[in-house]
């Protein structure tokens, strides 16, 4: 096998030699490319390069940005006075940075005034146009019209 790692000799080695020089050093022979002609092996110290790996990982996952989906919900005949209320929450979620999840939730009959539903989701999408841009247009799945708006950056 070729052996590699600090303080060592960069060469070819019998397994019994590799393991003697890790135990001699104190430290751990690893497999990193068991397909290669000879394999590939590195003395290291195994446990601090998985601590180091999971710090990075960490570090990575941190960084990352959390998606925060916040909901808004109408009626299909909400008035103008609660529809601004409730537009004016959209604007200042969409501000932080978080998607909009508004949708129109059909009680019993109501189901019958599906044009109403549609025409306030895309009513809101064009208020909103200037703080975020639409993802999925409003769509109906079972008793709720769904719409989804994503801020812009």
């Amino acid at each position: 096998m070729r052996l590699v790692g600090d303080n060592v000799e960069v060469g070819i080695y019998t397994t019994k030699e590799a393991r003697a020089i890790a135990e001699e050093q104190e430290l751990d022979l690893v497999e990193i490319s068991p397909k290669a002609d000879p394999p590939v092996c590195k003395i290291m110290d195994y446990k601090k390069f998985l601590y180091e790996q999971k710090k990075r990982e960490k570090a990575l996952k941190s960084k990352a940005t959390k998606v925060v989906i916040k909901e808004i919900r109408f009626g299909p005949q909400t008035d103008d006075h609660d529809y601004e209320f409730k537009k004016k929450h959209a604007e200042k979620f969409l501000k932080e940075g978080a998607k909009l999840k508004a949708f129109v939730f059909f009680k019993g009959r109501s189901i019958v005034f599906k044009e109403q539903g549609q025409i306030l989701l895309l009513r809101l999408a064009q208020d909103l146009e200037e703080f975020g841009k639409v993802e999925q247009m409003p769509r109906l799945e079972g008793k709720r019209m769904t719409m989804f708006i994503a801020p812009k950056k």
